[in-house]
């Protein structure tokens, strides 16, 4: 199939990869759009897991206010250099994700951010429901672990659903994002504020 100009376009505008990697994904994948997708979002962790290492010492604190007042966010984003941090590309990235988290509700960064009370709480509910139903003792254990797991990817950020494109985590998206930017970056930490 030949590839065209806005084929690449379309697929660009849809992954903010560059140009190239737009063309040669298109051609991998025989111009099949949800697959050129995929292979750009593979690449892009396999590029992010090599740039994992380099240090971030520079970035942008976003702050996202959503219309009315009622909620509030405060998010540090770190990278490797201050030229790009500046650039519009970094900053939607930041506002976006920003936009995110006052809409998800997220109640950490990463599992480890998540209070043990809170988890061991949710994991005797869960036990509780499982004997309620009469589940055997010997898988009740296997069902609260999925169950925890489930709950992770509702309250941690990094493994939440991104509300712009279910398909993808927040932590899919910093991969590909990664990717394309060519520079390591990391989401720091955040505060989310609400009234009431």
């Amino acid at each position: 199939m030949a590839i065209t100009a806005k084929m690449v376009s379309e697929l660009r505008q849809a992954t903010s990869c560059g140009m190239m990697d737009c063309k040669k994904a298109l051609n991998e994948c025989d111009g099949d759009m949800d697959k050129a997708v995929d292979y750009l979002r593979t690449k892009g962790m396999a590029s992010a897991s090599k740039k994992e290492g380099r240090a971030t010492a520079n970035g942008l604190v976003e702050s996202y206010i959503h219309p009315g007042g009622q909620v509030g966010v405060l998010l540090e984003v770190a990278c490797e250099t201050d030229f790009v941090a500046r650039t519009d590309e970094f900053k939607a990235f930041c506002h976006s994700i920003a936009m995110h988290i006052a809409a998800a509700v997220p109640s950490g960064l990463v599992r480890d951010d998540i209070d043990g009370a809170l988890i061991e709480k949710e994991a005797e509910i869960y036990r509780g429901q499982m004997k309620e139903e009469g589940k055997p003792d010997n898988i009740i254990d296997k069902i609260v672990e999925g169950k925890l797991d489930k709950f992770y990817s509702e309250v941690c950020l990094m493994e939440q659903k991104y509300v712009k494109d279910p398909d993808m985590t927040i932590e899919d998206l910093v991969n590909s994002f990664i990717g394309s930017l060519g520079e390591n970056m990391a989401i720091k930490r955040f505060v989310r504020y609400q009234i009431g």
